[in-house]
């Protein structure tokens, strides 16, 4: 089988899938979003082209990573991984289960309407609408930028005056501004990692900061995957048509688990420090015809 790979082709994962592929037999090759182009010609002409060649002449294209960009770059970049999709290239993860996965309101809505229980949010354009949010919680609220990942820009904001001056900050800046509840979880977080039909589970807590993303300094310990864990991330991947994912779960004080964001293009160096099979094997092994995808 031949895989490409979208994005860095150094650094530990990079690492881990090139020795996965060789440990499987496969051919790996990578390449980033910023080299892409097409060409599209008379008749069945339609090329998708990168240093690594034509994207048609692989197997599963995998989307490492999901670089910032110009709106012009981002959508380009995604009709590209459609145009690959409608021409029978498996791509894992597919274009829109990125489109979603990305936007982190797009993700709430769907896991709300889902009926996964997810924190009070509310997504404003303007500083007035914010600020009545923010009133209506009537608590401390955690506000995050609708892109990007590894708890890079997240605030928690308990007083009225952080608030108006967070809310006047990002509509000078033109951000839409994101907020949900902040819902005490003493520093835990628990993460379901998923590859193909594979589902494991990692707590990690963090006794510096309330945010647990492992970049600032959480400790990862392998939990056991209960049923519950495994239907809700058969819910997830299945509406979303995620093949590679990561799903972040906290529990309240009272016991109720809430569903904080899905991962489409997830980092597993964490998880991977706690659990003893090798990751990148079972990604690589799992778009293999005999494996399904979880919720197939």
């Amino acid at each position: 089988m031949k895989f490409l790979v979208l994005g860095p082709d150094r650094g530990w994962h990079a690492n881990q899938l090139r020795a996965a592929a060789e440990n499987a037999g496969d051919s790996i090759a990578f390449t980033d979003y910023e080299v892409l182009s097409s060409l599209v010609g008379d008749g069945d002409l339609l090329r998708c082209d990168s240093p690594a060649g034509d994207l048609h002449a692989f197997d599963v294209v995998l989307t490492r990573t999901m670089p910032l960009g110009t709106l012009e770059q981002v959508t380009f970049r995604l009709s590209i991984l459609h145009a690959l999709q409608e021409a029978g290239v498996r791509v894992a993860n597919p274009p829109r289960a990125l489109e979603i996965a990305i936007d982190k309101y797009a993700t709430t809505a769907r896991l709300q309407r889902l009926g996964l229980p997810v924190p009070r949010t509310a997504v404003s354009q303007t500083r007035s609408d914010a600020m009545a949010a923010f009133e209506q919680f009537d608590g401390p609220v955690v506000v995050k930028p609708m892109f990007g990942g590894e708890g890079r820009g997240v605030m928690r904001i308990e007083t009225r005056e952080l608030a108006w001056t967070t809310f006047t900050t990002l509509q000078q800046l033109g951000a839409v501004i994101y907020q949900q509840e902040y819902i005490p979880c003493n520093g835990q977080d628990l993460r379901l990692f998923v590859a193909g039909n594979l589902v494991w589970a990692v707590q990690r807590t963090n006794p510096h900061d309330w945010r647990t993303n492992v970049s600032r300094g959480a400790v990862c310990e392998q939990v056991v995957v209960t049923e519950a864990f495994r239907e809700l991330a058969t819910t997830v991947c299945r509406s979303l048509q995620l093949h590679v994912a990561a799903i972040d779960l906290i529990q309240d004080a009272a016991g109720r688990i809430y569903v904080l964001e899905v991962n489409g293009v997830p980092g597993w160096k964490g998880a991977q420090s706690v659990i003893q099979e090798n990751l990148a094997d079972r990604i690589i092994d799992s778009f293999h015809a005999s494996i399904p995808v979880v919720g197939s």
